[in-house]
């Protein structure tokens, strides 16, 4: 039974096969190529004859693309909806494309031919699936050399912000845009430039590392490279332009005149003093600027922007006259003085001394500082060679005016130590008269070697004034003049002959010092310290001196510790003496005498072997 059923089923289908190939003779052969089943020609199903397979293969290469997978094909955009583009490669289906894959391409539309990778010729559900990516990326380094080495324009998407520069999509390719080549003028933004679509130059490709560096820059510089050739031939000196502020820095500003770039120092930028550039211009301004010169190949040209002004100075009315007050700001300040702007772009000069009618110079800076208001006289004035010379120290009255009814000779006065010299110390009595006190007129006992050994600046001090010289300008004073001469009554004190108590100060060259009191100061020699037992006084020791030379001119005072006990052996020899001849004993003899001399010349001599 079963063998019977299995023929029934064979010749069923035998039947059912011619059946269908009658049909198929009568269809025409495009609605059988797509009413064709290839799965059940596949499994064996259903059996086609040689003639209308032949027609089938004929059919299949005159309206299908012959690729296989992995190939790129170019396909045209059939439909496309907000996400996907429909594409149509004339094959059995159409593929979807991701709109994704042409964020290079926004205006992509319906009609465009694009270039696709066949991933897959069908997939389980009978799409066929394509790549619009991976065929850029196929082809993308061949059109990159070619623009390369051909020099052509390529068309690149912004993709994003990376370290340097920009990240751009060429043909697929994920090329690296340097900073400094997205524009000839620096730039501060730039996201402005993401998701932008713009043309550019490759100019270096690293085929072992797979890096692309393009330009677009460079295809700026051509452009302006014709129009710079233009404007260089056409400049000449004095020739006014128009330009645009390219960049600032501390020394100046450069203008982009139209592909040709030239510099305006900051100095002639404006008539004023400035800081800075920026005080007067900004970035991407439009401003008329003149030609003041270039070098021989116009590469570097020189511009001026203030002197598209008329100077300052010449604009400077009459009115102004030597003896008239001027009101003015500080703008700078130098060792020698300070520049005060009158008007703009027009300077005076106050110099240090015509600050104070104080003598010793002081810094401008104790004066003034940058950006005070000041007033001031005007004391010389120069239109042709533009200089003007103020001065503040003319707005108050000259105090040495009436310098003798302030300051007598004779007078007692205090005043401020202001400074030192070798010789003496300067004293200001006021704001503009100073005197001298020279160093012989600071003390009456003490000997100074420099004056700050007595004073310091900033001290008061007592002066009393000496001399006074108005035509010159000069005021003598004294400090000790202010006491009494402690000299005067020490003459009877320390008389020569009298015997003072004191102990050794210190021991200096050829002798000693020592203080009788804080005025006097007594010198002893060398051959004066020694004792009555030979040895010789020392640092500390007290002993009693016998004053040798007062001499209160001269301020020296001279004493002696060995003639104290000289003058005592004396004095023994002379009462030795007198003892003799007044004895009741007969008169001696002269061989008595001689003997009691010898006798006192051995002690002598003994004594002198001692030392």
């Amino acid at each position: 039974m079963a063998e019977e059923k299995a023929n029934v089923e064979v010749e069923e289908t035998i039947a059912t096969q011619e059946v269908q190939e009658e049909v198929q003779t009568q269809q025409d052969p495009k609605e059988f190529l797509d009413s064709f089943d290839w799965d059940k020609y596949e499994e064996g199903i259903e059996r086609v004859d040689d003639t209308k397979l032949k027609e089938f293969e004929t059919l299949v290469e005159e309206n299908f693309v012959d690729t296989a997978d992995e190939e790129v094909v170019e396909g045209t955009v059939v439909h496309m909806t907000d996400r996907e583009a429909i594409i149509d490669i004339n094959a059995k289906s159409e593929g979807v494309i991701s709109l994704n894959e042409f964020r290079y391409n926004p205006d992509l539309k319906v009609g465009d031919k694009v270039e696709v990778l066949i991933d897959i010729r069908e997939d389980k559900t009978g799409q066929l699936v394509l790549s619009h990516r991976k065929a850029r990326t196929i082809m993308a380094w061949d059109r990159v050399n070619a623009a390369h080495d051909k020099e052509e324009i390529v068309t690149g998407f912004v993709k994003c912000r990376t370290k340097g520069g920009m990240i751009v999509d060429v043909f697929g390719i994920e090329a690296f845009l340097p900073g400094s080549q997205i524009d000839v003028k620096p730039i501060r933004d730039y996201d402005q430039y993401v998701g932008k679509t713009m043309e550019f130059k490759v100019v270096k490709i690293n085929h072992e590392f797979k890096n692309v560096v393009v330009s677009h820059k460079a295809l700026i510089e051509a452009d302006i490279e014709e129009q710079k050739k233009e404007i260089i031939g056409q400049l000449e000196k004095g020739q006014v332009l128009e330009g645009v502020v390219k960049n600032i820095t501390s020394y100046g500003v450069f203008i982009d005149l139209g592909g040709v770039d030239g510099l305006i120092h900051i100095t002639d930028l404006s008539w004023s003093r400035i800081n800075h550039p920026n005080e007067v211009v900004e970035l991407d301004q439009k401003l008329n600027v003149v030609i003041l010169d270039f070098d021989d190949n116009k590469s570097r040209i020189q511009l001026g922007l203030k002197q598209l002004e008329k100077h300052p100075w010449d604009a400077l009315g009459d009115e102004i006259k030597v003896g008239d007050k001027v009101k003015g700001k500080v703008v700078v300040i130098a060792d020698y003085g300070a520049f005060i702007e009158v008007a703009e772009g027009v300077e005076g000069l106050i110099h240090v001394s015509e600050m104070s009618w104080s003598t010793h110079l002081r810094s401008a800076q104790d004066f003034v500082n940058v950006g005070d208001e000041v007033e001031a006289v005007v004391l010389t004035l120069d239109r042709e060679d533009r200089k003007m010379s103020l001065g503040i120290k003319q707005l108050t009255p000259d105090p040495w005016t009436d310098i003798t009814t302030k300051y007598p000779v004779g007078s007692k006065h205090k005043g401020i130590v202001r400074n030192f010299t070798n010789f003496g110390v300067f004293v200001e009595m006021e704001e503009g008269i100073d005197g001298l006190i020279y160093i012989s007129d600071l003390s009456w006992t003490k000997k100074i070697k420099h004056p700050s050994e007595f004073v310091a600046v900033g001290d008061t001090l007592e002066v009393e004034v000496l001399e006074l010289d108005v035509e010159g300008r000069k005021l003598s004073l004294g400090h000790k003049q202010t006491t009494e001469n402690p000299w005067d009554k020490y003459s009877e004190e320390f008389a020569e002959g009298t015997i003072h108590k004191a102990s050794i100060a210190e021991i200096v060259d050829k002798g000693a010092t020592i203080d009788f009191n804080e005025d006097i100061v007594g010198f002893v020699p060398s051959r004066h310290l020694e004792k009555e037992d030979g040895k010789k006084l020392v640092k500390g020791e007290e002993a009693e001196f016998k004053i040798i030379e007062f001499n209160k001119d001269f301020k020296r005072v001279v004493a002696s510790h060995t003639a104290i006990f000289r003058e005592q052996e004396e004095k023994n020899v002379r009462a030795a003496k007198k003892r003799s001849t007044s004895s009741d004993e007969a008169a001696p003899t002269l061989g008595d005498a001689n003997a009691q001399l010898q006798a006192l010349k051995d002690k002598m001599e003994a004594d002198s072997k001692k030392k």
